[in-house]
C-alpha cells in the first residue's frame, strides 16, 4: 500500500496576544481544511501556532512531503514584508522591532522548504497579504497604501507581501497582489477562503484554471479591490485537484502527452487563453496535445510553434523539450547543434532534466560533444544533487564503484536514500532483489541512513534480510 499522495498543512491563526487579532483566519482554515479532506488530502490543521509549534509542525511536514506527490500548505494570518523578505507570524509573537519579526516569526523560504521535496507540485497558498499590523514598532520597506474600503468589506490588515520567487515546480498562491491587502469579508469566510473552498472542490477543473477563476471570482466580490496572484510555476503535468470529472478520463499517473490530451474542449479554449497572456505552462500542455500521435490535435508544427514561445519566455521545460524534437526531427529537420544550445540553456536554469541528459552526450560524446567523462561526472552529481532520480541512482553507483574520489559509502547511501524518498521505482526495485550489486559498505551505510529516520531497528550488517527490505519499503512510502 502506497503512503498518502497528497497531504496538506492549514495553518489558521487569529488568537494573536499581543497584536490585532483577526476574526476569520480560523474559521478559513477549518473550511479549507475540511474541503482538502473531502477531495482526498491527509490534513493537518493547526489553529493559534506558537513560532515553536509552527516550526515543529513544518519540521513534520516535510518528512512527510517527501513521498507525497503533492504537498500544500495554506496560511491564514498575519504576514509583514521586512526589508524584502515575507514573514507569517505566530500568535506568541512580541515584536518591537524588524529583528523581532525575523527572529520570531516564520519566513516564506521557511515554508517553501517543507514543501520543496514533494515528488511531483508543490504548493503554498498565503491568505495574509494583510495592514502591517505592528504600527510603528517596525518599518517595512516599500509599503503600499491600503485601498479605499467600501462600508461592508474590512480588511485583514495597506501594505501586503513581496513578491516570491519559488523554485520550479512550486506555486506560491497570494490572496492579493503585492501591495495590495486581503479583504475579510461580511460573511463567515473571506472571499479568497471561499473562492479556494468553491474551485478546489470542482472536478474536472485542471489547477492552472482553478487558480485563474479563483482570481476572477474574489475580483467580482470584492469589486476589484483585491485580486489574487501567483507566483511560480508548475511543472507540465495537468494536474486535478478534485480529480476527474464525470465522463472525463482519470490523468493520475498518465503520462505528459496522453495526460494533456484528456483535457476537454472548453478548458483547452481556457488554455488558449492563458497562453495568449503569456502563460508558458499552458504553452507547453498545448503543445504536448499536438504532439500525441494517437490523438486529434495531433500537428507537430503547431506544437513546435507553442514550445519555441514558451522557450522564448523562459520555460526550462519547454527548451528542454524543444531540444528532443530538434535532436529527433519531429516535426522539423534535425538540428544537433539548436539541441544543444536549448538543452544547455535548459540545464543553465537547474532543469534536472536537461542537467542528467547533457551528462549522457559529454560521456559519450553526443551532439558533436567530444567524450569528456570527468564533465559527464560532474553534471551527473549536479543533477543528483537537484534529486533527479536517475541522477541519484547513478551517482551512488559511481561512488560505490570507486569513480569519484572524494566520495565513499556514505555518501553513496546518503544519495541511494535520496532516491527512494524521491519516488524512484527502479531503485526500490534494484535495492529489493539485488541488493549485492552494492559493496558491503555501502549497504552497512544504507541501513544506517534507514535506522536514523527510524525505519529501521535492526543489525548493521550489510545483510538485507526482511527487517532491511521492510526498512526500504517504508522509506520510499509504502504502508507495507
Amino acid at each position: 500500500m502506497a503512503a498518502t499522495e497528497r497531504v496538506a498543512l492549514v495553518l489558521g491563526l487569529g488568537a494573536y496576544q499581543s497584536i490585532e487579532p483577526l476574526d476569520n483566519t480560523r474559521s478559513d482554515a477549518r473550511a479549507i481544511a475540511q474541503t482538502l479532506e473531502g477531495i482526498g488530502f491527509d490534513v493537518t490543521l493547526s489553529l493559534d501556532a506558537t513560532g515553536d509549534e509552527l516550526r515543529q509542525l513544518m519540521d513534520d511536514f516535510a518528512f512527510r512531503s517527501e513521498t507525497a506527490d503533492l504537498a500544500l500548505i495554506y496560511f491564514a494570518g498575519h504576514g509583514v514584508e521586512v526589508q524584502g523578505e515575507n514573514f507569517l507570524i505566530p500568535v506568541d509573537a512580541e515584536i518591537g522591532s524588524n529583528l523581532d519579526v525575523q527572529r520570531q516569526s516564520i519566513s516564506l523560504k521557511q515554508l517553501l522548504a517543507s514543501v520543496e521535496h514533494a515528488r511531483k507540485m508543490r504548493i503554498v497558498i498565503l491568505d495574509s497579504c494583510r495592514d502591517n499590523p505592528l504600527g510603528d514598532a517596525i518599518d517595512l520597506s516599500a509599503s503600499a497604501p491600503a485601498p479605499t474600503q467600501t462600508t461592508d468589506q474590512a480588511t485583514r490588515g495597506g501594505g501586503g507581501l513581496a513578491p516570491a520567487r519559488p523554485d520550479r515546480g512550486t506555486l506560491v498562491a497570494f490572496a492579493a497582489r503585492d501591495g495590495q491587502v486581503a479583504l475579510d469579508g461580511t460573511g463567515e469566510n473571506s472571499p479568497y477562503a471561499q473562492a479556494l473552498i468553491s474551485k478546489m472542490a470542482e472536478p474536472g477543473l485542471e489547477i492552472s484554471l482553478m487558480f485563474r477563476q479563483v482570481r476572477d471570482m474574489v475580483l467580482q466580490e470584492t469589486k476589484n479591490l483585491q485580486e489574487p496572484h501567483t507566483y511560480g510555476s508548475l511543472t507540465g503535468i495537468p494536474f486535478y485537484l478534485a480529480g476527474a470529472a464525470d465522463g472525463q478520463v482519470d490523468v493520475s499517473g498518465i503520462a505528459g502527452q496522453a495526460a494533456w490530451a484528456a483535457i476537454k474542449p472548453d478548458q483547452e479554449d481556457q488554455l488558449l487563453a492563458l497562453a495568449e497572456l503569456g502563460d508558458t505552462r499552458s504553452m507547453l500542455g498545448l503543445a504536448y496535445m499536438r504532439l500525441n500521435p494517437n490523438e486529434g490535435r495531433f500537428d507537430p508544427e503547431q506544437a513546435v510553434a507553442f514550445l519555441e514561445k514558451a522557450s522564448a519566455a523562459g520555460s526550462a521545460e519547454a527548451q528542454f523539450e524543444l531540444a528532443k524534437i530538434y535532436e529527433r526531427g519531429t516535426g522539423v529537420p534535425v538540428d544537433e547543434a539548436r539541441a544543444l544550445e536549448l538543452y544547455q540553456a535548459s540545464a543553465a536554469q537547474d532543469y534536472a532534466d536537461a542537467i542528467n541528459d547533457l551528462g549522457f552526450m559529454h560521456y559519450q560524446g553526443g551532439l558533436g560533444l567530444p567524450a569528456n567523462p570527468q564533465k559527464a561526472l560532474e553534471l551527473f552529481e549536479r543533477a543528483a544533487d537537484l534529486r533527479h532520480p536517475q541522477a541519484l541512482f547513478n551517482f551512488a553507483a559511481l561512488i560505490d564503484d570507486g569513480l569519484i574520489e572524494s566520495k565513499g559509502p556514505g555518501d553513496a547511501a546518503d544519495y541511494l536514500y535520496s532516491a527512494l524518498r524521491s519516488g524512484s521505482s527502479d531503485v526500490l526495485d534494484l535495492l529489493t532483489t539485488r541488493p549485492n550489486m552494492f559493496s558491503p559498505q555501502t549497504r552497512r551505510a544504507l541501513q544506517a541512513r534507514l535506522k536514523d529516520f527510524e525505519f529501521y531497528a535492526g543489525a548493521i550488517d550489510g545483510q538485507f534480510g526482511p527487517g532491511t527490505q521492510k526498512a526500504i519499503r517504508l522509506a520510499y512510502g509504502l504502508k507495507n
